[in-house]
């Protein structure tokens, strides 16, 4: 092959061409991320009776409680509440959790970005509940 040829300009788009489109191929078969939602732990609480959780920031909007009853006696005479509070203003925002019984559950909470706390009114059993933050992420 003598330099003319190589410097063919049809040659050159030709391979310029080829090398295109392996590269545009490569590009559509590569896997992209996708989005998911993960739980950040805020805090969590344990008690009998009546309480006050410590404020914490919720700085997503988006959060949940998971709330647990054991211990009840005498049976069947437990009650738990859980009743989502500003901790700036002490206005209560949400009754998130009335439950009779020993149980557990989940309660979601949508608000604006603040500070809160919760207040739990108890009887006659033990009680726990756990704040987690929504976040977003990406997974490969």
């Amino acid at each position: 092959m003598d330099i003319q040829s190589r410097r063919n300009p049809r040659t050159y788009w030709k391979g310029a061409a080829v090398l295109f489109a392996i590269g545009l191929g490569a590009c559509a078969h590569r896997p992209q991320p996708k989005q998911a939602i993960g739980w950040r732990p805020v805090g969590s609480w344990s008690g009998h009776g009546n309480a006050q959780t410590d404020s914490f920031n919720i700085d997503s909007g988006q959060w949940r409680i998971k709330w647990s009853t054991t211990n009840e006696t005498p049976a069947g005479a437990g009650t738990f509440r859980a009743t989502v509070h500003s901790a700036v203003s002490g206005r209560p925002l949400m009754e998130a959790v009335a439950h009779q019984g020993l149980g557990r559950g989940t309660a979601y909470v949508n608000e604006d970005p603040r500070l809160f706390d919760i207040d739990v009114e108890s009887a006659n059993e033990d009680w726990t509940v756990a704040v987690e933050e929504a976040v977003a992420g990406t997974v490969p």
